[in-house]
């Protein structure tokens, strides 16, 4: 019975690191186009860091909790952009908006938010199961 809250609290966890990760993807999405004077102030592009913790009350090792290991900004240079006009452009007329693809950040989303769904799924099949089982106790 301990694995199954096991699974409950592995679930968790795992919804808890996709709601950071759909977060993160939601910010880089937010300021893939925003432009800045320099590279140096322009918006770099976050990934966030996953790590397993196994449950030391699971007597196999098999029940992990997913946790975040910490969120990291993109190395990438900023993309320079010739617009003399903008009003955040250089002297030279430049302009420099974040190397993100919206692309793999709308594919990172749909991954995560299906990571979600999936875990919700567990919780939800784990309870009906759950009370399947107590309910064979009473008839």
């Amino acid at each position: 019975m301990s694995n199954m809250f096991s699974l409950f609290n592995t679930s968790a966890s795992a919804l808890s690191a996709q709601s950071v990760r759909l977060n993160t993807v939601a910010s880089n999405l937010a300021n893939a186009n925003t432009a800045a004077t320099n590279p140096d102030e322009a918006y770099r592009a976050k990934q966030v860091l996953f790590q397993s913790v196994m449950d030391q009350a699971s007597p196999n090792g098999s029940a992990t909790a997913v946790r975040v290991a910490g969120v990291t900004e993109s190395q990438a240079a900023p993309n320079a952009h010739y617009e003399p006009h903008h009003p955040q452009a250089n002297e030279e007329g430049y302009i420099f908006r974040p190397a993100i693809s919206v692309v793999e950040e709308m594919a990172n989303m749909m991954s995560a938010s299906r990571n979600y769904e999936a875990n919700v799924e567990v919780m939800e099949t784990s309870r009906q199961l759950l009370q399947r089982t107590l309910q064979i106790g009473q008839g």
